[in-house]
């Protein structure tokens, strides 16, 4: 079948005629369709059963372009294999914690997959104040037993090169490098801030020791291949409910560095901490809900370090530095110095991910929803002042740091003070 956009109409002709579906919706039922995409990429539409909606689908198709920018902004349909091929991987690693696939059709550039309805997008439940008591442990999970499982510590070299080859993924890389690390930091023209954080803007685009810092990040990006990372983590690709943790939006998926996803998870609960200076007017129930986004901070990374370390123990069957080469007297002290090093190492680049991601946020072409919802702009611009300050700190100060409390130290220490003024 030739490639076409579908739309609310043509997409429910094609899942009638997809013969994968047959087991998702009765037979000759009536069937609707609804686009639902709200993304940068692509169109989502949710199909179900009118006379039983639990019988639902989603259905995704890559367009051909930047949807965020219009078709004046060419791009691979191909990122849907790429979001299918994660998709797979995620199941295998990882089921139940990211969507089922029904069917994938690459020469319509889309997939199907299960409905998560009973599930919300993480962010807008995030700025209502819900917790999620079983979030840190699948979040956890999830990125431990991916990163670790397609990374050198566990495959095999022919291994790990072979699916790497599998997720060259240059077109969605690229989007990332120019709105992540490059572009915000200079004249653009999809760039797009609050103009009441203008001279801080300025401030950091002549910021010498940053923009060398973010340069650093950036070659990290292209080039350290550690494991296969979604490259997109953020709460708006997380769906949540009280008792489960769905990743959804891998499309961007490809082998880079481990800290980038982990980094995208914490700066987005900073960011979201930062959101409640206006949307929580009440002091204390604004304190109890950034306290609790905090301790998410400290817990996912330390939930994942200890998962990650465990798996590396008890799988170390990798060519880095397999179990032989540490069968000598003093070797097993050696393999655990060697992985508190290692450990560390990813703690400082989740810094100098989450940092730059912060920043980008603040001034490149795509803010998030917990700030861009706050219709005040001089309230808005305090959460983005703080968020600058920050994300600036975890990227310049990140060698230094040594432990989780260092990060959420930092966040602490530019927040100090902000009650009194806002009371004031």
């Amino acid at each position: 079948m030739a490639y076409r956009a579908l739309d609310e109409r043509s997409v429910v002709d094609y899942v009638r005629a997809c013969s994968a579906m047959e087991a998702i919706f009765e037979t000759g039922a009536a069937l609707r369709a609804r686009e639902v995409g709200d993304g940068n990429l692509n169109l989502v539409f949710i199909i179900e059963n009118v006379a039983d909606p639990e019988q639902s689908a989603v259905l995704k198709q890559a367009l051909p372009y930047l949807r965020v920018a219009g078709e004046s902004w060419p791009l691979t349909r191909e990122r849907m294999r790429f979001e299918t091929q994660a998709l797979l991987k995620y199941n295998e690693l990882t089921p139940g914690l990211v969507p089922r696939v029904y069917e994938h059709d690459q020469e319509m550039s889309l997939v199907i997959m299960e409905h998560l309805r009973k599930h919300q997008i993480m962010r807008k439940p995030l700025v209502a104040r819900e917790r999620f008591p079983r979030f840190v442990d699948q979040i956890s999970s999830f990125v431990a037993r991916v990163l670790f499982f397609t990374s050198d510590l566990y495959l095999s070299g022919l291994a790990k090169k072979t699916l790497m080859s599998e997720f060259i993924n240059p077109h969605l890389c690229k989007i990332q490098e120019d709105f992540v690390f490059t572009n915000p930091y200079m004249e653009s023209p999809e760039n797009q801030w609050n103009p009441r954080i203008d001279a801080q803007v300025r401030e950091v685009r002549a910021n010498g020791a940053l923009k060398l810092a973010l340069a650093e990040m950036k070659a990290g990006y292209m080039t350290h291949a550690q494991a296969l990372i979604h490259s997109d983590l953020h709460t708006g690709s997380i769906m949540v409910n009280e008792r489960d943790t769905r990743v959804i939006d891998s499309e961007f998926a490809f082998y880079g560095p481990i800290g980038f996803d982990l980094g995208a998870i914490l700066e987005n609960l900073v960011l979201n901490h930062l959101s409640h200076y206006a949307h929580t007017p009440d002091p204390r129930a604004r304190r109890e809900y950034q306290a609790y986004l905090l301790d998410l901070v400290r817990s996912v990374w330390g939930e994942f370090a200890r998962k990650f370390e465990t798996l590396w123990i008890e799988n170390n069957r990798g060519e880095l530095v397999p179990e032989p080469y540490w069968d000598f007297p003093g070797g097993d002290d050696a393999f655990a110095e060697y992985r508190r090093r290692y450990m560390a190492d990813l703690l400082r680049d989740t810094a100098g991910h989450g940092g730059a991601k912060m920043l980008r946020r603040m001034m490149g072409i795509v803010s998030i929803w917990d700030l861009t919802s706050i219709e005040d702009l001089d309230q808005r611009a305090v959460a983005e002042r703080l968020a600058i300050r920050i994300g600036s700190r975890w990227v310049l100060e990140r060698a230094r740091l040594s432990s989780v409390e260092d990060l959420v130290g930092i966040v602490l220490e530019e927040t100090r003070g902000v009650e009194e003024d806002l009371a004031g």
